[in-house]
């Protein structure tokens, strides 16, 4: 075997450097297709749960504030229990997770929606809602951690998060039109039933896709190889911050839109002004897979995480919609450079037997700072009109870039030298290894 392999090496130079990543190298990766088509199916429901809750119990309790509140309810609750399904996932397998979870989600759904159709007291709605967002099955970042499994040490990587990136923005843009439609069109519980049956249909199909599953870590927490947790990693700790603040703009945004298109009497135009910001993190999560990064993930958070503050900074003095949609526009092109860099660098930061929850976290901290951020924004347009709504994208962002410069050497993985010495064994090449170095 040794004599293989120096029988090779004087040939590297003569086959040129290698393949300069890009999104058509990594979907020929070998299997990728087997989980990306039903994990597409199956993460489609991710973003029409909360609205499909919200037009459904308005249109039985007549409250856009009380059917927030029970959205709310089930939006905290995916955002807490979504790492616990990740660590169960890492430690037994993503389809022992999976197979129960879809059954259990379809079954707080049907029982949520016959509670709202029957006129249940809000407390009732409040608990069902409960099982309802806890369940929802993490089928983003299990695909996450299928692409951390094949591409470990590959400079696919970020390519890989850019990928997922624009996959879940995408979803963001089509979930939620997808459930008003079937509201208003055919029944205000059709969004929630389609949810349902995405979720049950979608997720059996991933979860029957063995055999490109991370291999599970059944050991106990005292031996070898990591954590108890994820959240143990300091570094994690750090991204759960900064995609908190990330889920402040996401939220910040949804409320101060709405208000914004209100005050102007144009309230039609709400949906072409945030799918111009979700469109703008489509198109840079896009630019970022295909660019061949030579800085380091670290040094590419530092820079991009306060242009997304800056971004957001002048959104509260706009009064215009052509020019808050063109900021909107910017906003969204900022937010994806963080959000992929942070993705990829849990694949230096954790074990992989721990990955699975690690993305989790960091899926669950962008629903959570949403979620606060629709209330704390909610509040404030109701005292002081959308120009305060937009204060919360800033102040969010602000804060989070405050922990992320006081924290940064947290960030840095302490085996890069390995992982340069591992990837080049792989056949990465030697050239990736000086540009990380």
């Amino acid at each position: 075997m040794a004599s293989t392999v120096t029988d090779r090496s004087p040939e590297r130079p003569d086959t040129g450097p290698p393949p300069r990543p890009g999104y058509g190298q990594l979907l020929r990766t070998r299997g990728a297709w087997t989980f990306l088509l039903p994990g597409f199916l199956a993460r489609q429901p991710f973003a029409m749960l909360t609205i499909g809750i919200l037009l459904l119990v308005e249109h039985t309790n007549g409250s856009y504030f009380l059917a927030g509140t029970v959205s709310a309810t089930a939006g905290v609750a995916m955002a807490l229990f979504a790492p616990q399904s990740g660590k169960l996932a890492d430690r037994f397998g993503q389809r022992a997770v999976l197979l129960p979870g879809v059954v259990v989600h379809a079954s707080a759904i049907a029982l949520l929606t016959a509670l709202a159709l029957l006129g249940a007291p809000l407390w009732a709605l409040y608990v069902a809602a409960v099982p309802a967002g806890a369940s929802v099955p993490q089928i983003g970042p299990m695909v996450r951690a299928r692409w951390a499994a094949k591409l470990d040490g590959s400079p696919l990587m970020p390519t890989a998060a850019a990928f997922e990136s624009v996959t879940d923005e995408f979803t963001f843009v089509i979930g939620p039109v997808l459930a008003t439609a079937l509201c208003t069109g055919l029944h205000p519980a059709a969004g929630l039933v389609a949810e349902a049956s995405l979720t049950l249909v979608g997720g059996l199909l991933f979860a029957f896709q063995r055999r490109t599953q991370p291999a599970p870590n059944r050991r106990g927490s005292g031996e070898a190889e990591g954590h108890v947790s994820a959240l143990s990693v300091p570094g994690v700790r750090v991204l759960v911050i900064i995609f908190l603040g990330i889920g402040s703009v996401f939220g910040g945004m949804q409320v101060s839109l709405t208000a914004f298109t209100q005050e102007i009497g144009q309230p039609g135009i709400n949906g072409l002004l945030y799918g111009t910001f979700a469109a703008g993190n489509m198109i840079a999560g896009v630019v970022c897979g295909a660019i061949a990064w030579k800085v380091t993930p670290q040094r590419r958070l530092l820079t991009a995480y306060p242009l997304l503050v800056l971004a957001t900074s002048p959104l509260w003095a706009l009064h215009s919609a052509p020019l808050l949609g063109g900021f909107g526009l910017l906003a969204g092109l900022c937010i994806a450079p963080a959000l992929i860099t942070g993705y990829t660098l849990v694949e230096s930061l954790v074990p992989a037997t721990a990955r699975t929850e690690a993305f989790t976290w960091l899926t669950g901290a962008v629903a959570l700072g949403q979620a606060l951020a629709a209330t704390v924004g909610g509040q404030l347009v109701d005292a002081g009109g959308s120009k305060a709504g937009f204060l919360v994208p800033l102040g969010g962002t602000g804060l989070a870039v405050l922990v992320l410069f006081a924290l940064r050497r947290h960030l840095a993985p302490k085996d890069s030298a390995a992982r340069v010495v591992a990837g080049s064994e792989r056949g990465v090449g030697h050239r990736e290894a000086v540009s990380v170095d």
